[in-house]
């Protein structure tokens, strides 16, 4: 997998592309031709979305291409090696597109013939003149030629250097591309649908923060599918923030009870491989840093390896769920609630003072289940309680940053944070209990297993005696 960080440039068919030689050394040009199939479902769903999933021959690069939408900041391309048929696409390539195509078929619908001339300045910066013969394919075929000019930063690339060829193409003529690919260019898909209030209301607003939060949850569905760093964590953000909004903001965007409930199916089945991923890292850190003489017996293995099967096992069980049609059905709701909301008097108002005053109920709702977790006297209860008093700053912190409310986003967060680290300790002591029992019937030293356990407890005892500290402050914040 590579991440493409590129600019696009329209130009006319007589534009010369400037000298780029006091910029650095240039390579070129060298001149390839490129025919590539491009593939997608009837109604063009991946071209709704900016993915281009292609054949290409010629070139470089030549294989099978699957350009995603862009995740932690940049476009990502995923690449396979070229095969003989046209019409059998790699499953690695169609399963990661199933949140787009959700079982409709896919097959070719455009073809790029492109006449590329390459030039490539120091090693870093890889410029391509393209003059493209575009056909849409189907009963009676649709043909348009154009000419464009892409600047791509190399792999260890300077992002500085790109910028001046940039500056430097369109001082000599390039505008800025007026789409995002050549087959958006080719095939005109027509964007998701998005409803629409009126500028400053409150309807706007919440419609525009709930697109957002589901764009954000497509973007990770191939990379949880691929395991790939802090996709499944963030999935599951998007989730909960989804939640959230559904609740906080249930005057404005109504009827959606339904959605809510399997968002949190859905976060639940992502939060087993999330959970154990965190708690083995956790294990791992301590463990690491205890002096050797402390660590006795297997617990290494069962900490690591015996957890780490588990959460290979929660991935299978996530791939299971993501390409299932419960999931499907999911995705389906969440794009009819941003194109077509059930939408109640609130969202007409003026977008200001209606979610201020949302976000002020939220933020009592902490205060409210603060008061209630202290008025039981029972340690065991209270402690219970306090479970509630995060969910409430979670909530309020999700709120407050849907509407850019900063500050009271980071009072909120500082309640869930210290909570979370009470949290994480009591479950990492459940955890370790759990795996120290295993370890005595096989008959295994546990020693360890409770140097770990004092470890968690402390930390979950300085995060209770921190909290008073923490809450007194954000009171006065």
């Amino acid at each position: 997998m590579s991440i493409e960080i590129e600019d696009k440039f329209d130009v006319p068919d007589d534009y010369e592309v400037p000298d780029l030689g006091k910029l650095g050394e240039v390579v070129g040009p060298r001149s390839y031709q490129l025919v590539a199939l491009y593939y997608d479902t009837p109604d063009l769903r991946l071209a709704a979305r900016g993915i281009t999933l292609r054949r290409r021959r010629g070139g470089a690069d030549a294989g099978w291409h699957l350009k995603l939408p862009k995740a932690k900041g940049a476009r990502q391309e995923i690449q396979l090696p070229l095969t003989r048929s046209t019409k059998i696409i790699p499953w690695e390539l169609a399963e990661l597109v199933q949140a787009y195509t959700r079982g409709a078929e896919l097959a070719a619908v455009a073809e790029l013939d492109t006449r590329r001339s390459v030039r490539v300045l120091s090693g870093l910066v890889e410029v391509a003149d393209d003059r493209v013969k575009g056909t849409v394919l189907g009963d009676a075929p649709q043909v348009e030629r154009w000419r464009e000019v892409e600047a791509e930063l190399l792999e260890n690339g300077d992002p500085d250097l790109l910028a001046k060829v940039g500056k430097r193409l369109r001082k000599a003529g390039a505008v800025p591309a007026g789409t995002g690919s050549k087959l958006a260019r080719l095939l005109k898909p027509a964007a998701p649908t998005r409803a629409r209030v009126g500028d400053g209301t409150a309807g706007d607003v919440v419609i525009d923060y709930l697109a957002g939060q589901v764009e954000a949850l497509l973007s990770q569905d191939p990379r949880t599918r691929r395991a790939e760093e802090d996709a499944v964590h963030q999935m599951r953000v998007a989730c909960r923030r989804l939640r959230s909004a559904l609740k906080a903001f249930r005057s404005i965007v109504r009827d959606t009870e339904r959605v809510q409930d399997e968002l949190q199916w859905l976060g639940t089945v992502l939060g087993e491989a999330r959970d154990l991923e965190v708690i083995r890292a956790r294990f791992a850190r301590h463990l690491k840093n205890l002096p050797p003489e402390l660590v006795v017996g297997p617990i290494q293995v069962r900490l690591g390896d015996d957890l780490g099967a588990r959460e290979e096992e929660a991935y299978g069980r996530i791939r299971e769920t993501l390409s299932g049609e419960r999931y499907y059905a999911l995705l389906d709701a969440l794009d009819e609630l941003v194109a077509k909301p059930s939408l109640g008097k609130a969202a007409k108002k003026p977008a200001d003072s209606t979610l201020a005053g949302v976000a002020d109920k939220n933020w009592q709702r902490v205060t409210k289940a603060y008061d209630t977790a202290q008025a039981i006297p029972d340690e065991e209860r209270r402690e219970i309680a306090m479970h509630d008093v995060r969910k409430a700053a979670k909530r309020a912190r999700y709120t407050a940053e849907a509407l850019g409310m900063s500050k009271l986003a980071k009072r909120a967060e500082s309640i869930q944070d210290v909570l979370g680290l009470h949290q994480d300790g009591v479950v990492a002591q459940d955890t370790l209990a759990k795996e120290a029992e295993s370890a005595r019937q096989a008959g295994e030293d546990t020693f360890t297993y409770g140097v770990l356990v004092g470890i968690e407890r402390g930390t979950a005892e300085r995060a209770q005696a921190d909290f008073p500290k923490v809450w007194a402050k954000v009171q006065t914040a």
